[in-house]
């Protein structure tokens, strides 16, 4: 049985009409995963970074009609929330699985992030050409950072800090049959060495 890879069932969640049965199908398959991977990479963080981040687990409470396309584990140094501060998370949406580090809207730290990015551009060029750029969090849609120009990263720095529904966020998607899903193993193994290269843009 998986303990923290994502399997086909896992991503066929997605395809389950309604928001009670898929609530339920998530919290039976997805929600166990999450937790357990909450616990692990929420220890790695903190040995690698010096801080001690908190596991935040998706509970979709304010769902009341239309069903989640998405679920993720998040992960912060706050113990009480996530989305006021830069923020790793581990997700999934029907099409891919995710691993992304970032700043969302709602956070009053936007623009801090942005000036340290803005100093940082030859950090963020150097991730890997398979790494994402992500404007926005509630979408699948992303750019592979090989595609993504010197400008449009510019641009989308600039945006994060003079937006104010401006995001950004980077990191790596994993399809169902991506090998990184093969096992419990592969995927932490995967996990550890993405999250050491996100670290960087701290």
């Amino acid at each position: 049985m998986a303990n923290y890879h994502f399997t086909t069932k896992d991503f066929e969640v997605f395809n389950i009409d309604g928001l009670e049965p898929r609530m339920a199908a998530l919290i039976d398959h997805i929600r166990p995963k999450l937790n357990n991977l909450g616990t692990h990479m929420s220890a790695f963080l903190t040995e690698h970074t010096g801080d001690v981040y908190y596991p935040h687990v998706a509970k979709h409470l304010r769902r009341k009609t239309n069903p989640p396309n998405d679920t993720w584990v998040a992960f912060a140094t706050h113990k009480r929330g996530y989305k006021m501060l830069p923020h790793f998370q581990i997700g999934l949406f029907g099409s891919h699985a995710f691993v992304l580090y970032g700043v969302i809207y709602e956070s009053p730290e936007k623009a801090n992030v942005a000036e340290l990015w803005q100093q940082k551009q030859q950090t963020l060029r150097a991730l890997p050409e398979d790494f994402i750029m992500k404007k926005d969090h509630m979408k699948e849609d992303y750019t592979l950072m090989r595609d993504v120009t010197d400008e449009e990263l510019t641009a989308a720095v600039r945006r994060l800090k003079e937006v104010k529904k401006g995001e950004l966020l980077f990191g790596k998607v994993y399809p169902p049959e991506h090998p990184a899903l093969k096992s419990d193993q592969a995927f932490i193994n995967e996990l550890e060495e993405t999250f050491l290269k996100l670290i960087d843009l701290q």
